[in-house]
């Protein structure tokens, strides 16, 4: 596993972790003024949600990895429901993927624009990611383009396609409402179909949808003789070339599957 800030001094909003059969990336997301109605913040959120999941996926082996979702945003939302404004449109939230083995067959879930890829044994690897977020950004980008970046438009812009979070008809990430689980694309497989299995923020995920530095074999290939941290190092190179907004950057990298 590899998680790096977007630059130098700045705090990581990404999380990832592992137990013996699962892993856990979480990217946080909030936007300017979310310090007025949370006190504790985008990477506190993060964290805490990562943390309850690893230990729920360790406690709760047989319970459904959308239901372990929806505990630990219930966990999380209780932490800080008499302290912040957790309701907000934009407070503090958080994409989600996950990996877990069992009996044989490896789970996955994805909910927001995080991505999980599935190596499998015989072909190209399965990618597995939730469009919903990225498709309505689109449908803001002109308007956010045509207007100063900090300004009060800018924020307004920004304000609005939050509050399409967690709504019919809008993109869905793990928040203060349990039921967002619901939402997150899962699915399974037998273990032995595949090789391994990567976690990646969108921040990584960059390499293949944004900078196109390889496809998703190829990630999956450089992963695997070089690890994730060098996957990182290539997009940061890559974000300069293209005067780019750096972004949290993590990857988690499962191997060996049919062996847990």
């Amino acid at each position: 596993m590899t998680s790096v800030a977007a630059w130098s001094g700045r705090v990581n909003e990404d999380f990832t972790g592992a137990v013996p059969a699962a892993a856990v990336l979480i990217d946080g997301a909030g936007i300017p003024g979310i310090d007025s109605i949370c006190q504790h913040g985008v990477a506190w959120y993060a964290r805490n949600l990562g943390g309850s999941l690893l230990s729920l996926l360790s406690l709760a082996p047989d319970r459904s990895l959308s239901k372990v979702l929806a505990e630990a945003i219930e966990q999380v939302t209780d932490n800080h429901r008499y302290t912040c404004d957790v309701a907000n449109p934009i407070s503090p939230s958080a994409t989600v993927a996950m990996v877990r083995v069992s009996g044989g067959v490896v789970e996955h879930l994805v909910l927001g624009d995080s991505v999980v890829v599935l190596d499998r044994t015989d072909g190209a690897p399965q990618v597995v990611c939730d469009t919903r977020e990225v498709i309505i950004s689109r449908s803001y980008q002109s308007a956010l383009e045509g207007v100063a970046e900090g300004s009060e438009q800018y924020h307004r812009l920004l304000r609005d396609l939050r509050a399409r979070r967690n709504q019919p008809g809008g993109f869905w990430l793990a928040k203060d409402d349990p039921r967002a689980a619901d939402e997150a694309i899962t699915g399974s497989c037998p273990s032995y179909e595949l090789t391994g299995a990567a976690l990646l923020s969108n921040g990584a995920s960059r390499f293949v949808d944004r900078f196109q530095l390889a496809d998703w074999p190829g990630l999956m290939a450089l992963l695997k003789s070089n690890g994730p941290a060098d996957i990182i190092r290539l997009v940061r190179q890559a974000e300069v070339r293209h005067a780019a907004p750096s972004d949290d950057a993590s990857i988690a990298h499962c191997t060996d599957l049919s062996q847990t």
